[in-house]
């Protein structure tokens, strides 16, 4: 089976226990620090205060049975033996996912944002040296994005995933060229989907800026992006070789994939957490997991390696998601740089607001409708931050974040592997 049918998902296992390891003895008041649950008095502090206290009283028992129900009759757990596994979990001192929480944040550990620093000088102005473009206008759009104000959180993977493979194979701590050619490739695609993100959701921000789409119309926008696009092609192929080529053309196909799983829906329930699960790995975590595969095969001939780097991006991805959409419910619109709630005006349903059915069925039929009639938007919103979806969202990134430092953790030990492991934590607890 290709990368991209590699799955969406953690096993069902770790999906229906992990996930609610994480929290040992509900409804005593203390969260992981690696959630980064400090509340502040501002109205990020707030959303989650009342989500998190409306769910403490809730038993773990009852986190992992809506989770099973979720994954539905695909699951080879019987309700009993998942309460076995998770008794068996509630009476450890501590778990194993805030074991991790503690040798994350260990002094030894490197910032990963300085130790990529080097590596990723001048990226907007390589990328802008990708960008051939005549027409002054065509050019003034397609470096919009490209103005250094971004995260650079995928380039920023993707040079450390290079360095620590490169370490783990031969000791060489230096970034090869093509390695870093495909850290500014993933950058370009990133922007160019963004680009058309924008031009589908009628988007009017994005980074704080005003969207592309709304200075310049719908039509350019398309082209922009599709210029962006094929000037990364162009970049693909002078690496000169085939099987990144292949990895990474997977990326553009799951992206068009994940969008059209984005245009539709589930009626069936017990699906629809799995269709959710499936489009946020095409839409995001294709491109972090195959462009780590990527830089690890132009480092290292060890197929074990290239599976690590490729399991370390998608479970980071995935992570990465499960938060964004999270945060559309906790976050103020100044911290994201874009509306919240945006997901509900689009008719999307993610994770918060899956879980969240579970407590209140008469969300299914908004869910349904899209969100489409008057006041549907504000009464899910509000069925949301009064259950535990996010809570729920939140433990289930944390999951995927346990799985990707389990798969890195297999390397040689290094700085970049170390800031790799950090970075889990850093997605974790990000507020925008």
């Amino acid at each position: 089976m290709g990368t991209a049918g590699r799955g969406t998902g953690l096993s069902v296992r770790a999906g229906l226990c992990g996930a609610r390891a994480t929290r040992v003895g509900a409804g005593k008041g203390h969260w992981p620090r690696s959630l980064g649950h400090e509340v502040a008095g501002d109205e990020r502090g707030a959303c989650r205060a009342r989500s998190w206290c409306l769910a403490a009283h809730r038993t773990g028992v009852q986190r992992v049975s809506r989770m099973h129900y979720f994954l539905g009759r695909s699951s080879d757990l019987s309700f009993p033996k998942i309460c076995n596994i998770f008794l068996r979990l509630h009476h450890t001192t501590t778990s194993r996912t805030c074991s991790c929480s503690k040798t994350i944040t260990d002094e030894k550990y490197k910032d990963p944002f300085k130790l990529g620093r080097k590596d990723l000088k001048n990226l907007y102005e390589d990328i802008k040296k990708e960008l051939l473009v005549s027409t002054a206008e065509l050019k003034e759009m397609c470096e919009y994005y490209f103005d250094g104000k971004g995260k650079a959180f995928r380039p920023m993977i993707v040079v450390l995933m290079a360095r620590a493979c490169n370490i783990h194979h031969n000791n060489s701590g230096e970034v090869q060229e093509s390695q870093r050619s495909v850290a500014i490739i993933a950058e370009m695609i990133h922007t160019a989907s963004l680009v058309h993100d924008d031009v589908i959701d009628d988007a009017n921000s994005r980074r704080g800026k005003t969207t592309v789409n709304q200075i310049w119309g719908e039509r350019k926008a398309v082209l922009a992006g599709d210029f962006i696009l094929s000037a990364a092609s162009v970049a693909l192929a002078r690496i000169g070789n085939t099987t990144i080529i292949s990895v990474l053309s997977q990326v553009i196909e799951d992206l068009v994939r994940g969008e059209f799983l984005q245009l539709g829906s589930k009626e069936n329930e017990n699906e629809r957490f799995a269709h959710y699960l499936e489009k946020t790995f095409k839409k995001t975590a294709s491109l972090i997991a195959n462009s780590c595969k990527a830089v690890s095969i132009l480092g290292c001939p060890d197929p074990k390696v290239h599976e690590i780097a490729y399991q370390y991006g998608k479970n980071v991805g995935i992570a990465f998601q499960l938060i964004d959409d999270v945060l559309d419910f906790t976050s103020c619109a100044d911290q994201l740089g874009k509306p919240t709630a945006a997901d509900l005006k689009l008719g999307l349903a993610t994770g918060p607001v899956l879980f969240a059915c579970q407590q209140f069925p008469e969300m299914n039929a908004m869910i349904m409708r899209r969100f489409s009639l008057p006041g549907d938007v504000e009464r899910a919103r509000q069925y949301v931050l009064q259950s535990d979806g996010v809570q729920q969202t939140t433990y289930l990134a944390q999951r995927y974040c346990h799985e990707a430092l389990k798969e890195i953790s297999k390397l040689r030990p290094s700085p970049e592997r170390d800031a790799l492991i950090q970075l889990t934590e850093v997605v974790l607890t990000r507020d925008k």
